[in-house]
């Protein structure tokens, strides 16, 4: 995985909250230290993720992006 964004952040997905439009994606970065993104419901079902799946939070700007590794 190749980005131009500066700050990427690997952690472990430990909440998935469903909505019906969008999801609400908590990445624990660290012990203690969360980091949440909302993205469409589209988007998390193409990138699969799931509680205790690997994930990357991708930031640019005042943006949160979610992204995995295949």
């Amino acid at each position: 995985m190749q980005v131009s964004a500066r700050n990427c952040l690997k952690g472990t997905v430990t909440s998935v909250n469903i909505g019906s439009v969008n999801t609400e994606i908590t990445l624990e970065i660290a012990p203690g230290f969360k980091v949440v993104s909302i993205i469409t419901k589209a988007s998390a079902e193409q990138l699969e993720l799931t509680v205790g799946k690997e994930a990357y939070a991708v930031i640019k700007a005042s943006d949160v992006l979610m992204a995995i590794n295949d």
